[in-house]
């Protein structure tokens, strides 16, 4: 086995007749090194046994939530936990609308809610069926939340009809899955520090002051840099965004203090710092104690500001450290843009447009500038968030 290589491999197999093609990949990978766990659908075992299945895989097939068994185990965790990857194939649209939506109603769909390692998709389905926007949206949601999509490939289908739906071969599936985990990775063995989303500053012990940040940019940005191979900590304020990928450490917090707090303290291992989080600039300087009951008088807060993160963090910043800042601004763009990349200190900073529509807050789309220190001006066009983290990215290894 090369180094590197995935050594435990879970197997999803839906209900189609390229079931009988997912033989063929266990027996790849099992002749590769690889351990092997299958989990199948109740209607892929109409395609295929459970006897061939646990022959090839020489490992107890996964198929029933609730199967009573000698040994207690939490399915669905335990084999989350002990995968390095995970291969879906063939994925009917069935199963991939349910990943898509977060629907988890057997043992196949439960795991996929559960795992967080390297995820591949190989449909197989009717052209028409793959054709359908739903089926399309489905694909590109799960493209969008970092699931590699593999096929599928153009030919004679089941059904009698030539088109594309056909199920990749088993052993392109086999080579792309190795190729990923044998790929250059140019951030291998850096250390990198993200923040996201939003704060809140809290008014009494149930109201705060708080802005619109979803996270979702941060988020993707953790998910690009531990993509080409870097170990990411995630500071993140309240969100409902969630991680895939295995080298991310998640560190959740509330308040711009507790950023702050958090952010001081992984910052020295970092070699970057992307600070994309929304955080408050001024914060109630005495929160009461208990709630402030409404009454017929108007309410007056005193505010005081929250210490500059990325002024704090630029000014003490280390020889090979590289710090990335994101702007977001309604007037002189360019201009404060500018002002805050110098006198942050910044090696250069990400402008959020706030007049393109679906650009910004909740969206699932960004329009973005990015500005270097040497006064390089380098825009985008309206791209999901996903792809705005990878350029950012791709930008921040030509420069690291």
């Amino acid at each position: 086995m090369t180094e590197g290589a995935p050594k435990h491999v879970i197997i999803g197999i839906t209900g189609g007749i390229a079931a009988y093609k997912a033989m063929t990949l266990i027996r790849l990978f099992k002749s590769a090194g690889c351990e092997v766990k299958v989990v199948a659908t109740t209607n892929a075992l109409e395609f295929v046994t459970p006897l061939t299945i646990e022959t090839l895989s020489q490992n107890a097939l996964y198929c029933d939530t609730f199967k009573r068994s000698e040994q207690f185990d939490v399915h669905h965790i335990s084999h989350a936990d002990w995968a390095d990857c995970m291969i879906v194939a063939p994925a009917s649209a069935d199963i991939i609308g349910k990943m898509a939506n977060g629907i988890a109603d057997d043992a196949l769909s439960t795991l996929l809610l559960a795992i967080k390692k390297p995820l591949f998709i190989a449909p197989a389905m009717n052209n028409k069926m793959y054709a359908n926007e739903a089926v399309q949206r489905n694909l590109a949601t799960l493209q969008q939340q970092g699931c590699h999509i593999i096929g599928p490939a153009e030919g004679f289908l089941a059904c009698g009809t030539t088109g594309k739906g056909r199920m990749e071969e088993p052993e392109k599936i086999f080579d792309d899955v190795m190729g990923y985990f044998s790929k250059d990775l140019p951030l291998k063995g850096k250390r990198a520090l993200v923040t996201a989303g939003p704060t809140y500053e809290p008014i009494d012990p149930v109201r705060f002051i708080g802005n619109h940040s979803s996270g979702k940019m941060g988020f993707a940005l953790a998910e690009v840099l531990a993509d080409k191979g870097a170990d990411v900590t995630l500071v993140t304020g309240p969100t409902v965004q969630t991680t895939q990928q295995s080298h991310i450490h998640r560190v959740d917090v509330t308040t711009a203090a507790q950023m702050y707090e958090a952010c001081l303290k992984y910052s020295a291992d970092a070699d970057i710092i992307i600070m994309s989080a929304a955080v408050a600039d001024y914060t109630p300087a005495a929160p009461a104690p208990e709630k402030i009951k409404k009454n017929d008088s108007s309410l007056q807060l005193e505010l005081v500001k929250t210490t500059d993160i990325l002024a704090s963090l630029g000014k003490n910043k280390r020889d090979g450290q590289y710090i990335v800042g994101f702007a977001l601004e309604t007037e002189n763009e360019l201009a404060n843009a500018q002002t805050k990349l110098h006198n942050k200190n910044l090696d250069f900073i990400v402008l959020n447009s706030t007049k393109t529509p679906k650009s910004g807050f909740n969206y699932d789309t960004n329009q973005v500038t990015i500005i270097d220190r040497d006064g390089k001006i380098t825009p985008f066009d309206l791209q999901d968030k996903h792809k705005v983290a990878q350029n950012i990215v791709d930008h921040l290894i030509a420069k690291f």
